[in-house]
């Protein structure tokens, strides 16, 4: 089952310290705080998102889920998938996530350092991995955008189709959270390279972004700055993409 049946503009709920925030090429201590993350969802929703993309922030610096009071609000108070990322290093943790009604999980850092958890999640919950592939400077980062791992991200997404992965979530760090535009370039590369579906994320500044991005190729975009800084509405774009 194809988890992106159509193309999706997804808004981005990243959680630091309980709030939502937006980070600047993903570094600590650049972000601007958008307040309660419940609210977030909820407005998004109301707004027509068809899905939300979390990410627990502190999760994804400590190795660990730290926001997990905060995310549970948030998925009791939506009706619409969530897939979620942020400190998810265990095939458990993954699981009880997806049981408890979380739609996806997304992979980043525990993917790299143990390829063979995708295949044992996606066992049990075929269409319910992600993995992310957080990329700078054509090199594949991790630990919350901190280290570099020397993957590129191409032949790192082709391993993880063929051990499960439902999606592909790509990052270009390089331009993420500046609103400057995007690079279609890595994104087509990446569509060539696999069969399931990319979804692209990372400087989108303008709905000509997001319809670039998907005239490249990618099944999905998520969106977090240009929304929360209003450059443009989600009801905007997503009348820009509709079929």
């Amino acid at each position: 089952m194809d988890p992106f049946p159509q193309f999706e503009v997804i808004p981005a709920v990243d959680l630091q310290d309980g709030e939502v925030v937006q980070l600047v090429g993903g570094e600590r201590g650049t972000g601007r705080r958008y307040g309660d993350p419940v609210d977030a969802g909820r407005r998004w929703v109301e707004a027509g998102a068809r899905a939300l993309h979390v990410v627990d922030l502190d999760g994804a610096f400590e190795g660990e889920r730290v926001n997990a009071d905060a995310i549970d609000r948030l998925l009791g108070a939506v009706d619409v998938p969530v897939q979620l990322g942020g400190g998810i290093r265990t095939a458990a943790d993954a699981h009880d996530l997806l049981d408890r009604g979380v739609d996806r999980v997304v992979l980043g850092t525990a993917a790299v350092e143990d390829p063979e958890i995708v295949a044992e999640i996606a066992d049990e919950h075929p269409d319910g991995v992600v993995v992310s592939l957080d990329a700078s400077e054509g090199e594949v980062v991790v630990e919350g955008w901190t280290e570099g791992t020397g993957l590129d991200p191409t032949e790192a997404a082709a391993r993880y189709e063929d051990l499960g992965a439902a999606a592909i979530l790509f990052t270009d760090v390089d331009v993420e959270g500046r609103m400057d535009g995007v690079r279609t370039d890595p994104v087509e590369r990446l569509v060539d390279a696999v069969g399931i579906p990319v979804v692209a994320s990372g400087g989108v500044a303008s709905v000509e972004d997001v319809v670039a991005l998907r005239d490249a190729g990618a099944a999905a975009v998520v969106v977090g700055s240009a929304l929360y800084e209003g450059a443009f509405t989600l009801e905007e774009v997503q009348s820009a993409v509709a079929p």
